[in-house]
């Protein structure tokens, strides 16, 4: 069976398993945590958790009841915690939340004696009751009170998953019947649909970014950062048509032997190695933390058991699956994540108190849709920063390795074209549909400010949402979509590193390299690259990081933004030379580095390209100018054909 028709019929049977079951649910506070009451050992052990940091913002909603001492404590990440009576003997806990001003009633606990103390801790109150063994005390917790999903989504989840095996595996057998190269497992034998590849592109760049952080930051802020898809898709235009042939008709399997045939080999080796910390140390760190949250707050297991979970499975599924299965499932799964995206928004908005007039009327009135911003504050995303990462993004768009290795496995430059302009048209609509989503959520908590879960960081609020509100099935299947795609991005980094290691390292440095040896590096590699992932995203779940979308900013400036000002430099200027291009690349990091906590995070990636462009440039002068002929190199010297190479 071929892999396009088996991604319609796991779909069909996807969708009718789904269907089987529509039983709504809707989840309130108290349905979602309780209130307890535990006795402490000694004062010191009460000493010990009480905290002081905690307090409200200067103006707020008015208070539901009197708070207790005027005691504040810490609960989820933009929660905050007070304590009423209500009785004397009754001690009743009210939350209070950062982003929607509203208060909630989280629920209430018996004390055993009458309360002479109430200091905030961690997630409640440490209290001092005179109990009928003397002064004692206790503490009053906020815990999760439901942490599993029903057994059908979990049957929708494995069935799902392993559907998405059943795809890899039948890629993986289509090339055991030839004989297996590095052609096959990097770039699919460079025989991928446009349409296909163009799907997966998304995807890619996408996955758990657009499912978790954009409706966690459009959330919490507004629709700043839209501005840049909506440059970026014209952007993609351009990129389809004057860049796209140049690198697609030079046949190449890494991006970075471009940079050695335009300026040198130590810049492709650089490039390289900076691409493979990226994705290490980044965005396939991230795309595992994020899931982890979900599935966290779903489900109540430990983050740290979710990460490590998901990165041994994935790596597992990437020494088996190759570039062909990545792409199929790709393809599937952008599906199931864009349905399960409509079905959420449209019950959101659904179960908002109005119906769709009401959410726009909150949404504009507290400008949560604002989209420009035509200040000069550098700290913030506006209208002349957007301008900026656009202006810098289009000129340097081949720098990574795991978006171009797909328009290389496609047949030739027209369908390479095409895959770019298939991007263009899926990116905005599914952009504008997570930022909707976040911008429901924000509305329908607004106006159900009970249903919010008081334990929950900012990025896990559309997951918890998801499992407490979306009818059952339903549920099974976009979370099942939601770990596919991140699990498909972290294997299409591993992919990736796999085929630089390989290809730039193995088969540029060995004399007598083989294919047979390459593809064994690629898999001991592969098991590599995700064992180091995982760690890091391990290292993630221990810091307080507010909105992972601005921490993948922010690491993308620091290792990604020189080695991206140098595809500028090659492709759009003669004179730049191979030493000017590695001073660019040391101003840039040095750039980004130095400006990471004065400017806005959107603004340290062009930062960074525009610091490796400009002083790699100016530097160029001060060396010889390049003496190789540069026909196929820039967009300025075409080549009118493909040339045959390797590598």
């Amino acid at each position: 069976m071929r892999p396009a028709r088996l991604c319609l019929l796991l779909l069909a049977l996807l969708g009718a398993a789904a269907a089987l079951s529509s039983s709504a649910r809707a989840a309130t506070t108290a349905d979602l945590v309780s209130v307890q009451l535990r006795a402490l050992e000694s004062p010191a052990a009460a000493a010990a958790l009480v905290v002081t940091d905690a307090a409200l913002p200067a103006t707020h909603a008015p208070l539901p009841a009197v708070a207790l001492e005027d005691a504040v404590a810490p609960s989820g990440q933009s929660f905050r915690l007070i304590a009423s009576q209500s009785a004397p003997r009754e001690l009743t806990l009210h939350s209070y939340h950062e982003i929607t001003d509203t208060w909630a009633t989280v629920g209430s606990v018996d004390l055993p004696g009458p309360l002479t103390r109430v200091q905030p801790a961690a997630r409640g109150f440490v209290v001092a009751v005179t109990d009928d063994t003397g002064p004692r005390d206790y503490l009053v917790e906020v815990t999760l009170a439901r942490n599993t999903l029903p057994l059908t989504d979990w049957i929708v989840i494995v069935v799902y998953l392993i559907a998405m095996l059943g795809v890899g595996w039948l890629c993986y057998q289509q090339e055991q019947r030839k004989k297996a190269s590095t052609d096959d497992y990097f770039l699919a034998g460079r025989n991928i649909p446009w349409w296909a590849a163009g799907i997966s592109l998304y995807a890619t760049g996408t996955s758990a970014l657009s499912f978790i952080a954009i409706p966690a930051f459009t959330f919490a802020n507004n629709w700043l950062y839209l501005g840049q898809q909506l440059l970026g898709v014209l952007g993609l235009i351009y990129v389809a048509y004057k860049m796209i042939p140049v690198l697609r008709r030079l046949n190449l399997t890494s991006i970075y032997h471009f940079l050695e045939m335009r300026f040198h080999p130590s810049i492709r080796l650089m490039s390289s190695a900076l691409t493979i910390a990226f994705q290490l140390i980044g965005r396939l760190s991230i795309v595992l933390y994020l899931p982890a949250l979900a599935i966290s707050a779903v489900t109540g297991a430990n983050v740290v058991a979710c990460i490590v979970l998901m990165g041994l499975v994935t790596t597992a599924y990437t020494l088996i699956g190759g570039m062909k299965a990545v792409i199929w499932t790709d393809v599937i799964q952008v599906f199931v994540m864009i349905g399960g995206a409509l079905f959420a928004i449209g019950y959101i908005i659904h179960g908002i108190d109005g119906g769709l007039p009401a959410m726009l009327e909150l949404t504009s009135a507290e400008q949560k849709t604002r989209m420009f911003d035509f200040s000069w504050d550098l700290t913030t995303p506006t209208i002349w920063a957007i301008t900026l990462v656009v202006l810098t993004d289009i000129p340097t768009w081949p720098r990574e390795q795991v978006m171009m290795q797909r328009v290389f496995a496609t047949r030739d430059d027209r369908s390479a074209r095409s895959s770019v302009l298939t991007l263009a048209a899926v990116l905005l609509p599914g952009t504008i549909l997570f930022y909707a989503i976040g911008s429901a959520l924000y509305a329908f908590y607004k106006t159900h400010p009970d249903h919010l879960n008081p334990l929950i960081d900012t990025d896990a609020t559309f997951p918890v949402f998801i499992a407490a509100e979306l009818p059952v099935g339903i549920t099974g299947l976009i979370i099942a979509g939601l770990f596919a795609a991140s699990m498909s991005t972290l294997s299409s980094g591993l992919n990736s590193v796999a085929t630089l290691t390989s290809v730039d390292f193995y088969e540029r440095l060995v004399k007598k390299a083989n294919s047979a040896t390459s593809l064994r590096l690629a898999y001991a590699v592969t098991i590599f690259s995700g064992l180091v992932s995982t760690a890091v995203a391990v290292l993630f779940s221990f810091f307080d990081i507010k909105s992972m979308f601005d921490a993948g900013l922010q690491l993308t400036a620091m290792l990604g933004g020189g080695f991206a000002g140098t595809y500028a430099l090659g492709l759009f200027t003669r004179r730049a030379n191979w030493q000017g291009a590695l001073i660019g690349t040391a101003a840039s990091v040095a750039t980004a580095v130095l400006l990471r906590t004065h400017v806005s995070p959107i603004l340290l990636n062009p930062a960074a390209v525009a610091a490796c462009m400009i002083v790699g440039y100016i530097a160029s002068y001060a060396f010889p100018a390049p003496r190789q002929d540069l026909t196929g190199l820039t967009v300025y010297t075409p080549r009118a054909k493909p040339i045959v190479t390797k590598g």
